[in-house]
């Protein structure tokens, strides 16, 4: 397959560019600084920045304001917007949008996407079910009752929660399939309690007690949790990459100019060895990360007998989970005590990378995933 970008990724990865430059990472809420801190709200002038520059509706189709990209193209955007930490919703904005829009009734995709695509109407997405550990889809119960659902549960860890107009919540009706519940916050029944990611952001465990959702605003259509959660699994890969691009970064410029000796430290073997080998984790984390993209992107299958997109997936979260720690990991020691000094921005990308790890999961569990489909897809 050809891997070069499009002009129109391309145009979105360089607009991208323009608007997180002027982001600072400093801005960001750091438990070292400040014990306990908690972010309020996440950053609602880039939020309006990346409405001016047509970012938040990518993904969405020309009826509804967009200019119908896709899954790369949102993976571009991420990548930089993970390199200055920016504090937005944007994946599970849009991951939530294209949902709608590719699964959704015309009524309230109507209703919501526009709206959403000019950033007046913020998505979140409730994806990590009762303890991070278990699928997200059986956390909560649905049961049609005339022309509403109710639902009954705990989604635990939902991003955004606090600044979201809508989560969208997947659940189970016992019947051997899943629907997307789209939750208005402050709705009847579904009730928020403050959480705390290792970055300092707030996060929300919300508690759905017989919360009554008008039909118009369910989602029943098979596989359309499956493929909003391999596109949230992505796009966080995305973030990864970028937040670990931006470390070996200052790595390298940190250790082209400390000195030892008379010499760089970045001319001693030891050091050179070790950050080629996060070299060699961010390539293979970007490797499988456009593999996977594209697979979600094009909707193929691949040849007979092949694995499905979510094989890809599970490879991209084994590489992107284990190589963003190690780069952070790697960079903290090389750096050395100045790698702890709360006025450099080091430890602040380990805070978001050590949140960004516990999100995708540990690679074990993915590696596992992996065998299990191999198992029912014999290659060869």
């Amino acid at each position: 397959m050809d891997f070069t970008f499009t002009e129109e990724q391309q145009a979105a990865a360089e607009a991208a560019i323009g608007v997180f430059s002027q982001v600072t990472p400093d801005a960001v809420p750091s438990p070292a600084l400040t014990p306990g801190a908690v972010a309020e709200d996440f950053d609602r002038v880039l939020w309006a920045r990346l409405t001016e520059a047509d970012l938040l509706s990518l993904l969405l189709d020309e009826e509804f304001g967009g200019p119908g990209l896709d899954a790369i193209a949102l993976c571009l955007v991420l990548r930089e917007s993970a390199k200055v930490l920016a504090r937005v919703p944007l994946l599970e904005h849009s991951a939530a949008m294209v949902t709608v829009q590719a699964h959704g009734d015309k009524e309230l995709a109507s209703r919501l996407l526009p709206r959403a695509g000019r950033g007046e109407a913020v998505l979140t997405v409730a994806a990590h079910g009762s303890t991070g550990h278990d699928p997200a889809e059986l956390a909560v119960t649905a049961r049609q009752d005339g022309d509403e659902w109710v639902l009954d549960g705990m989604q635990t860890a939902v991003p955004w929660a606090y600044g979201a107009d809508v989560v969208v919540v997947p659940a189970h009706t016992g019947a051997g399939r899943s629907v997307l519940a789209l939750v208005p916050r402050g709705h009847d029944g579904a009730l928020l309690a403050e959480q705390v990611s290792t970055s300092g952001e707030r996060l929300g465990e919300l508690r759905l007690e017989s919360a009554r959702i008008p039909d118009q605003d369910m989602i029943d259509a098979n596989g359309a949790w499956e493929r909003l959660r391999e596109l949230l699994t992505t796009g966080t890969c995305a973030l990864a990459l970028g937040l670990g691009e931006r470390v070996l970064r200052m790595t390298a410029d940190y250790t082209g100019k400390r000195e030892q000796f008379g010499f760089p430290i970045a001319t001693f073997q030891a050091v050179a060895v070790q950050t080629a080998d996060r070299y060699i984790d961010l390539r293979a984390m970007e490797a499988t990360l456009w593999q996977a993209a594209w697979r979600i992107s094009s909707g193929t299958q691949g040849a007979q007998g092949a694995l499905p997109a979510s094989g890809d997936v599970a490879v991209a979260k084994i590489w992107a989970s284990e190589g963003v720690r190690r780069v952070v990991q790697t960079a903290q020691h090389l750096h050395g005590g100045f790698g702890a000094d709360t006025d450099y921005s080091l430890h602040r990308y380990h805070a978001w990378a050590k949140h960004l790890e516990l999100s995708l999961g540990p690679a074990a569990a993915h590696e596992e995933a992996l065998g299990d489909l191999l198992a029912a897809h014999p290659l060869g």
